[in-house]
């Protein structure tokens, strides 16, 4: 048991919540094991049933997760507010930062411009009955969506608070805990830990470079899956866009499950170098969402969600009985930021540059015989054998990139490099580092 923090409790509840407390202070190291059932029941003097029992109310929250011999640990992002420090590791000082996934901020188009004329002509104050989806942005939405190939035409649209909140919105409309979702594998954390928390069984899809694979869907979907969350383009961490072809193939298979919910997630929008091959709308419940959040900056909390009439009705009501509406000074804004020209030859210039940054690090990491993917978005994925060793070697060497583990439920390891704060002269020496610390340590023959 751990130096640090004792479990207390003589009932499930109490004990499920000594644990919780231990995380929520930071004395719990994310990742550490808990105790072996039976060794924390004769610590506490109670029946090891009591304890299994608080585990598995640990485990349906998402603060614990059973790795089978490994045992019971503390999730490595659990849903429990703690110390900031605890949530993720700053990089060290002299360390380069690449592991966070953010834009690079010297990028982000200005919002002042946006901000004056919104001060100037939102003078009104806004009541709660007319507060809702603007109409103004969803006429602007509907024909920005379908000229990138999206089926809006007919669609339902509405606003969310960022991509996560309409994931969360849309799983939570249509399943209940217990439930499996097809996840793509490696994929996004974030989606990992909603799963999490919300109860849901994350089923693992394998990802080509053409996209999620045809046969794992399949699995996935013949395992019981009720829902499958598919990246258009830019999949976090790989960089995969769906191909068309691959969309098509996708297509078809869910055409033969009109009961399952299809998610389909175009974060990257207008910063994405490549058009989106959507999957729906082919089945009973269909939604996209796209984010403003990377082309306009991250505290743009706001994201489109287009869908079928029920699915977004569901959504919006909810929304209704709870935080009630995005705010309309953000949907203004928004819409503020399409009708601005300069903002859009910026975010076009973003996307070049990133295209440029991504490209020349794939190309490099290739010269010097490491494999490399990132075909879209901000990241490039690097397939390694010993995850450990690499970050902890890059790290040394002046790098913080992210462990492939927070990505994958049963995919092979790897690390994730961000290439939103990368200059274009860092990358051959970034590249040498990292080919440096994928080789296999060197094996010496024993001396005589």
């Amino acid at each position: 048991m751990s130096a640090q923090y004792q479990v207390s409790g003589d009932s499930a509840a109490s004990i499920s919540a000594s644990i919780e407390a231990g995380v929520r202070t930071g004395d719990w190291v994310f990742g550490a094991a808990l105790p072996p059932v039976r060794v924390l029941a004769d610590t506490l003097h109670v029946s090891p049933a009591t304890v299994a029992k608080a585990y598995q109310e640990l485990r349906k929250r998402g603060v614990v997760e059973t790795e089978g011999r490994r045992g019971t640990r503390i999730r490595s992002r659990p849903p429990v507010a703690g110390p900031r420090s605890a949530m993720r590791l700053p990089a060290a000082e002299g360390v380069r930062d690449l592991s966070s996934g953010e834009p690079d901020v010297r990028l982000l188009p200005s919002l002042g411009r946006a901000l004056r004329a919104l001060a100037e002509t939102n003078g009104t104050p806004q009541g709660y009955a007319s507060a809702a989806a603007m109409p103004e942005l969803i006429e602007a939405a509907r024909p920005r969506l379908v000229a990138d190939g999206i089926p809006a035409a007919d669609a339902e649209i509405t606003v969310t608070s960022g991509t996560l909140d309409a994931i969360e919105r849309l799983l939570t409309a249509h399943l209940r805990a217990g439930d499996a979702v097809a996840v793509e594998d490696p994929g996004w954390a974030n989606l990992l830990d909603l799963l999490a928390a919300l109860g849901l069984r994350p089923l693992p899809v394998a990802v080509d470079p053409e996209g999620p694979d045809p046969a794992a869907m399949a699995t996935a979907l013949q395992s019981g899956a009720r829902a499958a969350v598919v990246t258009v383009r830019a999949q976090n961490p790989t960089g995969v866009a769906v191909s068309a072809a691959r969309s098509e193939a996708l297509r078809d298979l869910f055409a033969s499950r009109p009961g399952v919910l299809v998610i389909e997630d175009d974060h990257a929008a207008e910063l994405a170098e490549q058009p989106p091959h959507c999957v729906g709308p082919v089945t009973g419940a269909w939604a996209l969402t796209r984010s403003a959040s990377k082309p306009f900056g991250p505290d743009l909390r706001i994201a489109l969600l287009a869908g079928d009439a029920a699915t977004i009705a569901r959504v919006v009501g909810r929304m209704r009985i709870g935080s009630g509406w995005v705010s309309t000074v953000l949907q203004r804004m928004l819409l503020h930021l399409w009708n601005d020209d300069e903002v859009t030859r910026a975010v076009a210039a973003a996307a070049e540059t990133y295209g440029r940054r991504r490209r020349a690090l794939c190309d490099a990491l290739r010269a010097q015989g490491v494999a490399a993917e990132g075909d879209t978005g901000i990241n490039v994925w690097v397939p390694v054998t010993d995850e450990t060793r690499t970050v902890g070697l890059l790290r040394e060497a002046g790098y913080a990139v992210a462990p492939g583990s927070v990505f994958r439920v049963s995919a092979p390891p790897g690390v994730r490099i961000s290439i939103g704060p990368l200059d274009e002269p860092e990358i051959p020496a970034l590249a040498e580092a990292v080919a440096t610390a994928v080789r296999p340590p060197a094996l010496y023959a024993p001396t005589r």
